[in-house]
């Protein structure tokens, strides 16, 4: 998610990113940072258990897995990376290939536990997906492509993230704890847009204030039992004071469901320990590839925010190299520990534009605390009780936003350009008509059978590489419109004013002003020259 605010960032900065404040302070505003982007980090894990259909006892453990990489991850990109201040996090964009090689790896009807079969599958396709990133990355591919990556390209590609998300369950299903919803959404515009310049807590926390006071309300009612058990808002508060003190996180953990791809090892004290191997299928690697290339385009406008809003000149094409690079590892690191990627996470950026606070100290002690509380059974199981209805109030409010805000690229560009407009509207319409397609199709294997009756090349397209490969990307509204503007925005004529290109690049910091922590490791070397 990319966040835009054109005011002079240095007049209101109280700490820059190489400010270290007294670690009380420190400790405060790094879990403040963290705070803005809970919301963001369960939606996913929440989704995605939804859609495998995993076991209610599993998913605390799900979810805790997210924040443990989440803390690793911005400590990796904080220190050996493009060394912003943003948090990482599970990233919307890869969500919604992750949910298409779900459905395709559940309709073969797996043995086992299908939920762990599928999510083996979403590992590997994760792990070559998120090499191909890391290749991009310290290769300074994507350094030698910003200038074919133009707004017309990154807003449509944002937008259609949320757009390919507002069927979800929690949002559209007939049984939905209406009212429940509604007073989640409708606390959240209060805090966020009414009442936001009546205390500052309103305005940084309000996604977090309107969960709070609507899972209490629900709460009350489940325990008084006006929601019955069972019923969509009802609050399990037993599941949460029965769950371990802590959870077992470890690299390829989901092996103890033992299914298909499970190797049980010997090992020292702890005796047996079941693993889940990463399995690695053609068409989903090439799937989630996608997500993948969206999620770097995302960070590519990221560091353009982070760096405008933190008084600092835009970033060099090593800056962005080495970012993307510490993405791609944390996003392989992430599927080995049975995640679904990482990626820059916009909600801190826009704390620093709201607290003036921009330190890389202040964000690593809250990844710190952010990973210590991952591997906490009750917290895990605390966010897992938070009822659908609540989960959906979130979901447009957060779905709604990344929409807008990729849309918000759309101020760089000339808009008075036809081209412009028909390259957005062609994107914007076939990223929500051919996943619709698809999804009327039914299955993967259903669009095989349709891809064999080609005339002339049917046998190429039915064969389960190609047909396969063409259904996950084709379920991807963003990697379908994404792929739309790259072609049409390269391809029709237009200028780079026209573009947006030259107000990106009036401001851009040489390559010699970033310094990785490596150059800094080998000219502390004692043999360096």
């Amino acid at each position: 998610m990319v966040v835009t605010d054109d005011s002079s960032p240095s007049s209101f900065v109280q700490y820059g990113i190489d400010d270290k404040p007294p670690l009380p302070t420190a400790l405060l505003l790094g879990a403040q940072h963290y705070l803005t982007m809970v919301g963001a980090n369960i939606a996913v894990p929440l989704i995605l258990a939804g859609v495998l259909g995993m076991p209610g006892d599993v998913v605390p453990r799900f979810v805790g897995t997210f924040f443990v990489v989440s803390g690793i991850a911005t400590l990796m990109q904080t220190t050996f990376g493009n060394r912003y201040p943003i948090v990482q996090g599970a990233p919307f964009s890869m969500l919604a290939p992750a949910i298409a090689v779900i459905g395709v790896v559940q309709a073969t009807n797996p043995a086992g536990a299908g939920w762990q079969t599928a999510l083996l599958q979403l590992q590997g396709a994760i792990i070559v997906a998120a090499a191909v990133e890391v290749l991009v990355g310290y290769f300074g591919l994507l350094g030698r492509l910003r200038k074919f990556i133009s707004p017309v390209v990154i807003a449509p590609t944002i937008a259609l993230i949320g757009l390919s998300l507002f069927s979800v369950p929690q949002v559209t299903s007939a049984t939905n704890n209406w009212w429940l919803l509604g007073l989640t959404l409708a606390l959240i515009v209060l805090f966020s847009q009414y009442l936001d310049t009546a205390h500052p807590a309103f305005k940084l926390f309000p996604v977090l204030l309107g969960v709070i006071v609507s899972y209490v309300i629900a709460a009350v009612l489940s325990v008084t039992g006006v929601i019955a058990a069972g019923a969509p808002g009802f609050v399990d508060l037993q599941s949460v004071a029965s769950a371990p003190a802590f959870m077992p996180i470890y690299p390829f953990q989901w092996g103890f469901a033992g299914g298909a791809g499970t190797m049980e090892v010997a090992l020292p004290i702890v005796g047996a320990v079941a693993f889940g191997i990463p399995q690695f299928t053609s068409s989903f690697i090439i799937g989630m590839l996608a997500g993948v290339a969206a999620s770097m385009v995302e960070s590519f406008g990221d560091y353009h925010a982070v760096a405008r809003l933190s008084g600092v000149g835009a970033p060099s094409k090593r800056r962005i190299n080495h970012g993307i690079g510490m993405e791609g590892l944390m996003n392989i690191f992430s599927a080995i520990m049975g995640g679904s990627g990482s990626t820059s996470y916009s909600e801190n950026i826009g704390a620093i534009g709201l607290t003036g606070v921009a330190s890389r100290y202040v964000v690593q002690v809250g990844a710190a605390l952010m990973l210590i509380m991952g591997f906490v059974g009750y917290f895990g199981q605390l966010i897992a009780t938070i009822p659908g209805p609540i989960v959906g109030g979130l979901y447009i409010a957060m779905f709604g936003q990344i929409v807008a805000v990729g849309l918000s690229n759309l101020k760089y560009v000339d808009l008075d350009s036809s081209r412009n407009i028909f390259i957005i509207g062609v994107a914007m319409f076939a990223g929500l008509a051919i996943p619709a397609y698809m999804g009327n199709v039914g299955s993967a294997e259903a669009f095989r059978q349709g891809m064999s009756q080609v005339a002339v090349v049917g046998w190429i397209l039915g064969t389960q590489l190609v047909a396969d490969t063409i259904f996950v990307i084709g379920s991807t509204g963003m990697a379908v419109g994404g792929l739309f503007a790259f072609f049409f925005d390269n391809t029709i004529q237009g200028t780079r004013v026209e573009r947006g290109l030259e107000e990106w690049e009036d401001t851009v910091e040489e390559d010699g002003e970033f310094t990785s922590m490596f150059d800094r490791l080998r000219d502390d070397s004692p043999t360096a020259d």
